[in-house]
């Protein structure tokens, strides 16, 4: 049986600034319904993959397809017009805008009185508050809360909540957990499963091992601009991914030179002083 056509497909994506190569031959899919978690450090060029794929940058070299066929991005409205979301670490969202007008922020809904055109701020609270009752986040309940007084996950999920009411097809969460306590984060990864489940394409970007784990069917490590690996869920140990992430240095290693560094190994004598 063949593989479905992937919702969205990078194939040899090369980028650079100048002299400097930044990603090279990056070829990446994700098919609807499946979460890509894209693992790598500071510097690996993460930040510049989600830049091409909302519309950003345009890639030096390279193609980027979506359900089979070859698109441009000139700009990220064009990302925006195929159905690519990006949500960042803070969600995207105005701290001091209520929750029904940071929904519909570019949108928003109307009624007129007379000649006059208004904001329709009870439908766009209702609208809000379901969407995002239907993600779980029970506890919101009011559309007129400002967004700042929302906790960070409320904030991720008032975003991917947004991302799906306007029938986003791919979802692009850039470290979505990153600033998050742990009850925060295991709620944003309830999230993201529920996105998943509705049948988007959801590329989850993290340097957190164990979160992508949670959510993850299929993996990229990326190191210096470049995969240095790219497996599906089960393939690999928590322990592998993170020694790919460091560039081949295991933590066996590690461990090893902490210990030499900071006290003698088990069954090792002290030195003698000199």
């Amino acid at each position: 049986m063949k593989d479905k056509t992937p919702v969205l497909e990078l194939q040899d994506i090369d980028m650079s600034f100048g002299p400097i190569d930044v990603l090279h031959e990056i070829s990446l899919k994700v098919q609807e319904g499946e979460v890509l978690c894209l693992l790598g450090d500071n510097g690996a060029g993460k930040s510049t993959l989600i830049k091409i794929l909302c519309g950003v940058y345009k890639p030096i070299r390279g193609a980027i397809l979506m359900d089979g066929s070859q698109v441009e991005f000139n700009r990220p409205r064009d990302a925006a017009d195929r159905g690519i979301a990006t949500v960042h670490q803070f969600g995207g969202t105005f701290p001091l805008m209520s929750i029904g007008r940071s929904f519909f922020v570019g949108v928003e809904p109307t009624k007129k009185w007379g000649p006059f055109t208004f904001f329709d701020r009870k439908k766009a609270n209702e609208i809000a508050v379901k969407a995002i009752q239907d993600f779980g986040i029970t506890r919101i309940d009011d559309g007129n809360r400002l967004i700042g007084g929302l906790s960070g996950g409320e904030r991720q999920s008032l975003a991917i909540a947004r991302a799906v009411h306007f029938g986003a097809r791919v979802l692009i969460l850039d470290e979505p957990t990153a600033a998050l306590g742990v009850k925060q984060a295991a709620h944003v990864l309830r999230i993201v499963n529920e996105a998943k489940r509705r049948g988007l394409a959801v590329v989850f970007i993290t340097h957190q091992v164990l979160h992508a784990m949670a959510v993850g069917d299929h993996f990229a490590v990326l190191i210096r601009g470049g995969i240095a690996a790219d497996f599906r869920k089960g393939d690999k140990t928590r322990e592998e991914i993170t020694d790919l992430m460091a560039g081949g240095e295991t933590t066996e290693d590690l461990e090893i030179e902490f210990a030499i560094r900071d006290g003698p190994v088990e069954g090792r004598p002290h030195s003698a002083a000199p």
